[in-house]
């Protein structure tokens, strides 16, 4: 009898991000093991760096080209990439191709990268078609939708979808969930004072939908909101939504809010 041939996995780069990397690496681990479960090949290459929003957010083409360069050329290779960021992953996906308008060397090229660029919990639900991840998460739970990922990218039934899923898991919807956080990169910087403003409506929220957790698909809003929850007592844990639908809990909460 000949022996089925064994099926082809895809294989992923995972675009770990500035802030899993530096931050919240579970996160990064997370990513690994839902896209390894999904029948993926996980490789993350090493020499990788930032996608280049910063500077793009900041009018700085010359530096953010130079960067988003590097990051086709490193990932160009694989069949899929993948980021656990909404805000990262637009970036690759959708300002690449804008960056590069009108270049003959680039132009295609960066077409042709963005084409296999997807946020992680898309690329579970609508490439992969994942039906149910294997883990349980004893408790209740609100999600914030982030801006990038829910206006740029289309994110917003798939992480509850997978989260439905979840053995013990109760999904408790806030109030606005779509409406930002007041993170938004340097805004947060150069407007402190709104910003604020915007995250302490956000805390309430999160507050009045009862939920023993908080989660998101976006380090940059998750930091935010956590913060301000520290500093306002609150008690609801806040994570990245990876880390619940991987089962990858242990670790202590961000920033050190919770129980």
């Amino acid at each position: 009898m000949t022996p089925e041939p064994q099926k082809v996995r895809p294989r992923v780069g995972l675009f770990a991000t500035c802030l899993v990397d530096l931050f919240r690496p579970s996160v990064g681990f997370a990513a690994a093991k839902l896209i390894e479960d999904a029948g993926c090949e996980v490789h993350v290459p090493m020499a990788q760096t930032c996608c280049g929003q910063p500077a793009y957010n900041s009018g700085d083409k010359a530096d953010t080209r130079a960067l988003a360069k590097q990051v086709i050329e490193l990932f160009e290779g694989f069949d899929y990439v993948v980021a656990p960021s909404g805000s990262c992953g637009a970036m690759l996906k959708r300002h690449y191709p804008e960056l590069f308008k009108g270049d003959p060397a680039w132009e295609a090229r960066s077409h042709a990268f963005a084409e296999k660029v997807h946020e992680l919990v898309s690329f579970l639900s609508d490439v992969m078609f994942v039906p149910k991840v294997d883990a349980t998460f004893e408790g209740s739970v609100t999600y914030h939708d982030s801006c990038s990922g829910l206006r740029e990218l289309g994110i917003s039934k798939q992480p509850r979808k997978l989260l439905a899923g979840v053995e013990g898991l109760e999904l408790k919807e806030m109030a606005d969930s779509d409406v930002c956080c007041g993170f938004g990169g340097t805004f947060c910087i150069k407007y402190s004072d709104i910003s604020n403003k915007i995250v302490g409506k956000k805390t309430e929220n999160i507050e009045a939908a009862g939920a023993d957790a908080l989660l998101a698909g976006d380090m940059g809003c998750l930091m935010n909101m956590a913060g301000k929850l520290r500093r306002e007592g609150s008690k609801v844990e806040v994570r990245h939504v990876a880390e619940v639908l991987a089962g990858m809990t242990d670790t202590a909460p961000i920033a050190g809010s919770g129980k």
